[in-house]
Formats: structure tokens, C-alpha cells, sequence
């Protein structure tokens, strides 16, 4: 059955996971956290605005982060997360649609989410063009199993949904 090119409501699923490394900065969602160690990665690591990023592009089909920001670009190397979430979002725009809700879960047992969960919810809410109320952002542990439960790094899951803008 053919897609419904109408269609007014999309949904994108994203993930993204990363090792820790000492000596980086620890960013997630865009914000700052104190850490000992950051995500290792071409860019800046944030998980968060990588699985979202990957959400709201799989959802009108537009690709992944990888293919509009390849790590064999060396203009994308220390690249800021959030500036790729907010590109994302403009080819969102171009292609019109519009993001309605995000919600992220963060799998890690360091660090703890809490003490930044507001400050994350606001920097995406203004990355994406949307109220805080609608940013979702859940921190979960693996309860000590696998390379989660090691601290070896962290994993990140993201629904968004999307709605079209005319």
C-alpha cells in the first residue's frame, strides 16, 4: 500500500551510544554535565541530541546524522551536537513538518540525570522550537549488567513525534 504523502502525524525512533573517555567534556542534551569523563566521538558525543536528531530525520525519511554530518568530514570533527540537532530541524521545516513532542531515555549508571534534567528539557525544547512541557528526558540504569553496567558508556533512545506545518 502506497504512503499517504498527506499524511499530517510522523513518528522517528533514534538511538545512539558512546564510550566514555577521560579527559573530554561530558555534554548531554546540549548541557554541560561535571564529569570525569566525556563521550568519545568525532563530534562533541552527546547521545541525546544524536538519538534525537536521528528521530526526527527517520521520521520523514530524511536520512541519519551520519550521512549529513560524516565523521570523514573534517568540519564535523569537535562539532557541537546541538547545532546538528538545530540543522536537523531546519530540514525538518524544509521538508514541512514541524516537531510536536520528543521523548529521550538515557541508559547509563553515570551520571545521574536528575540534577540536570530541567536544564537538558530546556535546551532541547529551544533546539527544537518547542515548550520544555513537551520534552520528555528520563535517566535509567542497567542495574550493573554489560558495558552499561561497567561504566565503560552510556546509551540513548528518542521517539519523536512530528506534525506537518500547513
Amino acid at each position: 500500500m502506497p504512503r499517504d504523502n498527506d499524511a499530517n502525524i510522523r513518528v522517528g525512533i533514534g538511538y545512539d551510544s558512546h564510550r566514555f573517555a577521560p579527559g573530554r567534556p561530558l555534554k548531554l542534551g546540549g548541557v554541560l554535565i561535571p564529569s570525569d569523563v566525556g563521550l568519545l566521538g568525532h563530534s562533541d558525543g552527546d547521545a541525546i541530541c544524536h538519538a534525537l536528531t536521528d528521530a526526527i530525520m527517520g521520521a520523514v525519511g530524511l536520512g541519519d546524522i551520519g550521512e549529513m554530518f560524516p565523521d570523514t568530514d573534517p568540519a564535523n570533527k569537535g562539532r557541537d551536537s546541538i547545532e546538528m540537532l538545530e540543522v536537523a530541524v531546519k530540514r525538518l521545516a524544509a521538508a514541512g513538518y514541524l516537531v510536536n513532542q520528543v521523548d529521550v531515555t538515557v541508559i547509563a549508571e553515570t551520571p545521574r540525570l536528575l540534577p540536570h534534567r530541567e536544564q537538558i528539557r530546556a535546551r532541547l525544547a529551544f533546539a527544537l522550537g518547542i515548550e520544555s512541557a513537551s520534552v520528555s528526558v528520563k535517566g535509567k540504569s542497567n542495574e550493573g549488567m554489560g558495558w552499561i553496567g561497567r561504566k565503560e558508556g552510556l546509551a540513548c533512545i528518542a521517539v519523536a513525534t512530528l506534525k506537518g506545518n500547513s
